[in-house]
């Protein structure tokens, strides 16, 4: 059983945290907003993935309010120089600059600013804002799930009815691949946003009925998992458990659809 992060009375309340979180990303957007074309020049990191320099001035701006802000919590970013890899302490901020590099050098508006806050290893609180549409979305105040968490039992139940977010997934002969190859064949619709922040986004607001993401890193989805399950919805790994930071896959619907996308990643990616 999934339990809430442990928000004691020597810790900071996470709606001062939600605070600070806003503030932080206020700064990040509001330059980006004034940021000339050459900031959106790409290149490409060892690892193929391509990166700007707004990706790195972005993270700066909101590391540097995060850090008056709120000292004793580490920040652990995308464009971060880590010795230790992927790793998450139990308790820190996850911040992805701007998610969607990709579309974001063409001028596609699915690209968003994720930052999330990890307590006790778990996803705690998140904001969320999508530059060129203009959006923002946050956990809200509060330290346990949303009285009232909207139509986390609504939309499609089952696959054959369901439109599907997909981000992550590799060739056709790759085991995520073959995953693809299945949701093409099975769901009502596949959607590829490029932006896997903004899936999960998605789901929370009804665009998509689930999204697989694959090869997930935890500041992609540290927020929008927060804000996901304080919604109500189900988030799972490929194994049918709840998700944890380092699971090769993670689904995200009601909790019948999310089971069964598992169950299918499952049979697929192996």
């Amino acid at each position: 059983m999934r339990t809430e992060p442990d928000v004691g009375s020597d810790r900071e309340p996470l709606a001062r945290l939600l605070d600070a979180a806003e503030a932080a990303v206020d700064a990040g957007v509001g330059w980006l907003a004034e940021a000339g074309d050459e900031w959106s020049e790409r290149r490409f990191k060892a690892s193929g993935e391509e990166v700007t320099d707004a990706d790195a001035e972005v993270e700066r701006r909101i590391t540097r309010v995060l850090r008056e802000r709120t000292p004793g919590i580490p920040v652990v970013g995308e464009e971060t120089d880590r010795e230790d890899g992927d790793s998450v302490p139990p308790r820190c901020w996850l911040l992805d600059p701007i998610d969607g590099t990709m579309n974001f050098t063409r001028g596609a508006p699915l690209h968003a600013v994720s930052l999330g806050l990890v307590d006790g290893g778990e996803p705690a609180l998140g904001v969320l804002h999508a530059p060129a549409l203009d959006r923002r979305w946050s956990t809200g105040p509060g330290t346990g799930p949303d009285p009232d968490p909207g139509p986390a039992g609504e939309g499609a139940r089952e696959l054959s009815r369901a439109v599907v977010g997909v981000t992550g997934a590799g060739g056709v002969g790759s085991p995520s691949g073959r995953l693809l190859a299945a949701l093409l064949d099975g769901a009502y619709r596949v959607r590829m946003q490029g932006c896997m922040s903004l899936d999960l986004i998605g789901v929370a607001e009804g665009w998509l009925d689930a999204c697989v993401c694959v090869g997930a890193k935890p500041w992609d989805v540290a927020a929008g998992v927060a804000l996901l399950r304080r919604r109500g919805w189900t988030v799972l790994d490929g194994d049918g458990r709840p998700y944890v930071f380092g699971a090769p896959l993670l689904v995200a619907a009601n909790g019948p659809l999310a089971r069964e996308l598992a169950a299918l990643s499952r049979a697929r990616l192996r």
